[in-house]
């Protein structure tokens, strides 16, 4: 994950503070979101912090701070008395994660487009260079999130990208269980490369639209597999 560079001063968002290691913490957190995420733990697996230290080789008390924020993005449930939980995932939530979304990313698109460099479209640049027809679902998805994060650290605002970085989260664990066998990402890394000239060009409105029509695509996508799977006649 991109950290973002904390503004030094309210009347110059540009001006940024170099960017700090992150904490064993921090390390903790994104290990485990990333499992947790890609279905390596899956919805209803127990969570014990002795298994946990071991398999990322990370003390307790980093463990236990990551598993409490992650109990607070709602990626684990805490049971008293009976342990730790991955999170189930409500489809019925799509349409609040939906709606969040589409606000808050075009919002940083739009400061994206107004404050952002040439170092960092250059960046977004490479990350599209990298996608080719090979390349798997996983990989094309990466490239994805690269750009996003991209976009998130040239908007400048820490809150609103640690926000959008758990609700990213959260639609990557959906694709995860809904579309990643077969979903076509290569169009949604194509979207990016439009989305990037509007953000080279400093074209904060055309650059809004784009971003709020690529999470709507997105979300389509997820409602049609989620339909599709409690159509099944397997489903139950």
């Amino acid at each position: 994950m991109f950290i973002v560079d904390q503004p030094c001063g309210l009347g110059n968002p540009e001006k940024r503070t170099p960017v700090s290691e992150p904490t064993l913490s921090e390390q903790a957190y994104q290990r485990l979101r990333d499992l947790i995420v890609r279905l390596e733990f899956a919805p209803g697996d127990v969570l014990n912090e002795d298994s946990l230290q071991e398999q990322l080789s990370i003390g307790r008390t980093p463990i236990r701070e990551a598993l409490q924020r992650l109990a607070r993005e709602h990626f684990v449930t805490v049971i008293p008395r009976r342990g730790m939980f991955v999170s189930g995932i409500d489809v019925s939530e799509l349409s609040l994660l939906f709606e969040t979304r589409t606000v808050l990313e075009p919002y940083a698109a739009r400061l994206a487009a107004a404050r952002g460099d040439q170092t960092l479209w250059t960046a977004m640049q490479q990350a599209l260079n990298q996608a080719t027809a090979s390349q798997t679902a996983d990989d094309l998805m990466a490239i994805d999130r690269t750009c996003h994060e991209l976009m998130w650290r040239a908007a400048g605002n820490r809150f609103l990208t640690d926000t959008l970085d758990m609700l990213y989260a959260q639609s990557d664990r959906l694709w995860h269980l809904y579309l990643a066998d077969v979903a076509d990402m290569g169009e949604a890394v194509d979207e990016h490369a439009t989305i990037l000239d509007a953000l080279q060009t400093g074209d904060g409105d055309r650059a809004s639209d784009l971003v709020y029509e690529h999470i709507r695509v997105f979300d389509a996508q997820i409602r049609d597999a989620v339909t599709d799977r409690l159509a099944s006649p397997l489903a139950g």
